[in-house]
């Protein structure tokens, strides 16, 4: 609709002001549809009956430049003094593909980074261990802890819980010490990969299973052990090692393979080097932790820490290692609970440990075998997601870095 003129302007009331702009990105005016422009009304503040200006309207149209600021792109020059350019969130920690041992040299690595976790796991896991066994205690379950018979469903329950209880606290050290996704310390992927766990439990029950089952029959028919039937409270025990002996075998592999290694093998430069000597002080580790009683029985727990960290290294994951952990875990306690703990027993029996360590490398050479040729069908990620975040040499914004 448009107004007749009148006294003071063509709408009647003067206006002395800037010409009124677009909104920024709006579309161009079209001409005759506003004042003052070509084939419109005349300007406000022009006076009664002058025509409108037939030429292009003196001010600009259309989304006006934002001044110099903060808001713009970033330039070449120099950040001001403390900031530093931070990644947006999401972005992978690694500015190259990393295998797993690797994961946790991330942009902000440091050589004490390790030392901190390991501080923080020792006091936090003595903790919560201890909290573990007096709740359990205060519930009325009464272990012989003494004695430390694995066979007794409330020692191990205490036990396995004690364990078990160091998986969130591993998460807590790559959060607290690192700055990093907890899911680091499992794979690649920064999370376990399910779908390898079905697959990898069929090659351990091939290799491994048919290993202890030998051993079995070994100790039977050299008299090492006659079986004694099975122990009391069979069912309490086989509901425990069912429900808590995975968990426990995955804590124990969250310790030593998804952060001790990861802390030793950071600290050497060449990767091989690193995977070779954090394989061997884990197995080490690992060992000595089982307090074995001997020195066969150290030496198979020490092929059995090697056979792990070989898995771990060839699939880029905890899950062939957790696998083998658990599969172990389960059928010695079950056939310890069916047969007599003098039938299957975690020690080596005397007089046959150079059998009982064949029996063992066989069977953990076995495992790795099939892991490493399952690698064509299977196809595990073997390298990290990365996004490379360096600035190129000289570039200005490296000033004062």
């Amino acid at each position: 609709m448009t107004l007749p003129p009148g006294p003071g302007g063509w709408d009647g009331e003067p206006y002395t002001g800037p010409p009124p702009t677009a909104p920024y990105g709006a579309p161009p005016r079209v001409p005759g549809t506003y004042a003052g422009g070509p084939g419109g009304p005349p300007a406000w503040g022009t006076p009664a009956g002058a025509a409108a200006p037939a030429g292009p309207v003196p001010w600009p149209l259309g989304p006006v430049p934002l001044p110099p600021g903060p808001h713009g792109p970033a330039g070449p020059g120099p950040l001001p003094p403390g900031v530093r350019l931070a990644p947006p969130p999401g972005t992978p920690p690694h500015d190259e593909p990393v295998p797993f041992l690797l994961a946790m040299r991330a942009r902000d690595w440091a050589w004490w980074r390790p030392l901190l976790g390991l501080l923080l796991f020792t006091v936090a896991y003595s903790v919560a261990a201890f909290v573990v066994v007096l709740v359990t205690l205060l519930t009325g379950v009464e272990p012989d802890l003494e004695l430390l018979d694995l066979v007794d469903p409330g020692v191990l329950l205490v036990t396995n819980l004690s364990l078990i209880v160091a998986i969130p606290i591993v998460w807590l050290m790559w959060v607290a010490a690192h700055g990093m996704s907890p899911g680091w310390s499992a794979s690649v992927l920064a999370r376990l990969r399910w779908r390898l766990f079905a697959p990898f439990t069929l090659r351990a029950l091939a290799t491994l299973g048919v290993g202890i089952g030998l051993s079995v029959l070994l100790g039977l028919a050299l008299g090492d052990g006659g079986a004694s039937g099975p122990v009391d409270d069979l069912v309490w025990l086989l509901l425990v090692v069912v429900l808590t002996t995975p968990l426990q075998s995955a804590a124990e592999e969250y310790v030593f393979r998804g952060y001790l290694s990861q802390a030793v093998a950071g600290w050497i430069r060449t990767p091989r080097a690193g995977a070779l000597v954090a394989a061997v002080v884990t197995a080490a580790l690992f060992s000595a932790a089982h307090a074995p009683g001997d020195v066969a029985t150290f030496l198979d727990r020490f092929v059995f820490g090697l056979a792990a960290s070989a898995v771990v290294w060839l699939t880029g994951g905890l899950e062939a290692a957790i696998v083998l952990h658990a599969v172990n875990n389960v059928l010695v306690f079950c056939l310890a609970g069916t047969l007599g703990d003098d039938v299957a027993t975690e020690e080596v029996p005397a007089g046959t440990g150079l059998l009982y360590l064949l029996l063992t490398l066989l069977a953990m050479g076995g495992y790795v075998a099939l892991v490493a040729a399952s690698r064509r069908t299977l196809r595990p990620e073997l390298r990290t997601t990365a996004r490379d975040l360096r600035l190129p040499a000289g570039d200005p914004r490296t000033r004062g870095w």
